[in-house]
């Protein structure tokens, strides 16, 4: 008896181990298959594999908290939605929030909590379909002795890493993005004293730390540092302003590279077109390769740059010279550039991610005779600029119809209906995927192609998710009762970057892909999970992938000899 229960048990392991065999060995098929079908040439959208990278690029800089009548702030959103935006830079001072005694989230003007008007513009943003970027800084009043600048940092760090988990916490699921101070390479933004990157770093640490405690799936930005040549401190070896070069390799010295998920940079174009080079001299565009390359130097080149402030200003041609400090060009250059410099980015930096223009509509608070006024890209009364139309014609391209390519979960392309949480998943494709197991949720993709891959990780816990190509079930897949058709993602191991097949063949013309989430209909599984990698659209023949699955199912069976229920049933057990 006893040997045959040792029999019994070596007998599941075997059928475990040539069940994952068999998996990775169709995985591989199905992988090979799809390489052999895609299309080479220039109009194959590469996969972006650096993490935050394929993503809506366009975003811009608001400025919502200064806002006092709410049908501005839905105006606001909905130009900026109107125009194929996906990101909104806002700023969440935290001498607003907690602006009296820590832990006291209280307005005394208003008599109400201190986060009311902050959520108000959460839900607003929710509303308009546009993401947050939450800039995290100006401290109050008590977390100092000297308030001589407000912009200085609190003088016990641990009072702004307290503040960040109260935000990260607050808006779990709803704001992914935190960024972490502003320009801390410059007065007056580190405060009456010399500028310190160790410093920062250590401030850095901290936010970090109490970010991912908050939320273990925010991503947390590094401060953007403004581009300058530098300004010496009368002191010896100490800076009123750092160049932002030497400024970011001395916090890489300092430890930075363990702190922040990504590298926030500014890139003003001044009076250069976006394609100019780079030089360590001069203030351009193309500055930001520098920075790269200091992240390439210290092993960093996994994480992506997003642009905090990007832009040119289109001041009119009589303005005073000595007012202009980011140089001038004419408007239809200004609209011209900004399109032109995302273009650039997208096709030759595949570490680029989202580029936020400074800035989409101020609330009146900068008059004309400044040259800040002029970057605007939506005038006070909502008069739209020439840039508002070229980046309207720019953006909405990338969100109607995509043709051969890998697409991320992130994609602006790929739309998300229902309940989708993102997370952060080292194993995934690109480092992230999106689930889901509420039933209803949908992913939705609009393509020109013949071939239609899902990429995914499979589980213990995967569901079924229905199918279906311009409103009809797609024909080489299974169908439920309901006659839809499906693809189940239970596997009774974890498998990651899955390739499913889902269309094969189709015409080559516009097509509508719709997954759904169903209801838990999957008797094998233990739940209802769907996770979305990704999805790759391909033209051209293969070899038909059913015959490919029926040669590794006949592998497990001849292995093993067939699967009784009962051992079927204990190898899901010993799986989960």
């Amino acid at each position: 008896m006893r040997f045959s229960r040792i029999r019994s048990q070596a007998r599941l392991w075997l059928l475990l181990l040539v069940f994952v065999a068999a998996s990775a060995l169709l995985a591989n098929m199905l992988m090979t298959l799809a390489r052999s079908a895609r299309a080479s040439g220039p109009d194959y959208h590469a996969a972006r594999l650096i993490p935050n990278t394929d993503v809506n690029p366009f975003g811009a800089n608001m400025f919502l908290d200064r806002e006092v009548e709410e049908w501005k702030l839905r105006k606001t959103l909905e130009m900026a939605s109107d125009a194929g935006l996906g990101w909104v830079k806002q700023q969440f001072p935290w001498e607003e929030i907690e602006p009296v005694q820590k832990g006291e989230f209280y307005d005394g003007r208003t008599r109400r909590s201190s986060w009311e008007k902050y959520d108000r513009i959460v839900d607003l943003c929710e509303e308009y379909g546009l993401q947050i970027i939450a800039r995290l800084d100006r401290p109050p009043d008590w977390t100092r002795e000297d308030n001589t600048y407000k912009e200085r940092p609190p003088d016990d760090f641990e009072d702004y890493g307290d503040f960040v988990f109260a935000f990260v916490d607050r808006y779990r699921g709803r704001i992914k993005y935190v960024q972490i101070w502003n320009e801390p390479n410059i007065f007056p933004e580190w405060g009456n004293r010399p500028v310190d990157p160790a410093e920062y770093v250590n401030l850095l640490r901290v936010a970090y730390e109490r970010a991912k405690e908050a939320d273990p799936n925010v991503y947390v930005l590094s401060a953007p540092l403004a581009i300058t040549l530098g300004q010496e401190h009368p002191e010896p070896g100490k800076w009123i302003s750092m160049n932002e070069i030497e400024f970011l390799e001395e916090m890489y010295k300092a430890g930075a590279k363990n702190y922040f998920d990504i590298l926030s940079a500014n890139a003003f174009g001044l009076d250069s077109p976006p394609e100019e080079a780079s030089q360590p001299r001069v203030l351009n565009f193309q500055r930001v390769v520098f920075l790269r390359d200091i992240m390439e130097r210290h092993g960093d080149a996994g994480k992506p740059i997003w642009f905090n402030e990007y832009g040119w200003n289109a001041s009119p041609e009589d303005f005073p010279e000595e007012q202009l400090v980011w140089q001038r060009v004419g408007e239809q250059d200004q609209a011209d550039y900004t399109v032109r410099g995302i273009e650039y980015a997208q096709e030759r930096w595949p570490w680029a991610g989202v580029f936020n223009i400074w800035y989409f509509r101020q609330v009146g608070s900068i008059s004309p005779d400044s040259s800040d006024y002029y970057f605007r890209v939506v005038d006070v009364d909502f008069t739209p600029r020439l840039v508002y139309h070229a980046i309207k014609e720019a953006a909405l391209v990338l969100q109607r119809l995509v043709g051969p390519g890998f697409y991320q979960e992130t994609n602006p392309a790929l739309v998300l209906n229902g309940d989708w949480d993102a997370v952060i998943e080292p194993q995934a494709s690109g480092e992230a995927q999106v689930l889901s197991d509420a039933g209803g949720s949908t992913a939705t993709l609009s393509f020109v192609g013949e071939n239609a891959d899902l990429i995914a990780t499979l589980g213990p816990k995967g569901g079924r998710l229905a199918v279906s190509l311009d409103k009809h079930p797609v024909d080489n897949l299974p169908r439920n009762g309901d006659g839809q058709s499906y693809v189940d993602l239970f596997s009774p191991v974890r498998r990651w970057q899955q390739r499913i097949p889902l269309v094969y063949q189709a015409d080559d013309a516009e097509h509508t892909l719709v997954l759904t989430v169903l209801e838990r209909a999957n008797l094998a599984s233990a739940g209802n999970l769907i996770a979305i990698d990704g999805l790759e659209i391909t033209r051209g023949e293969r070899p038909s992938l059913p015959y490919a699955s029926a040669a590794v199912l006949a592998l497990v069976v001849v292995a093993t000899g067939g699967l009784t229920f009962r051992e079927w049933r204990l190898l899901r057990r010993r799986a989960r």
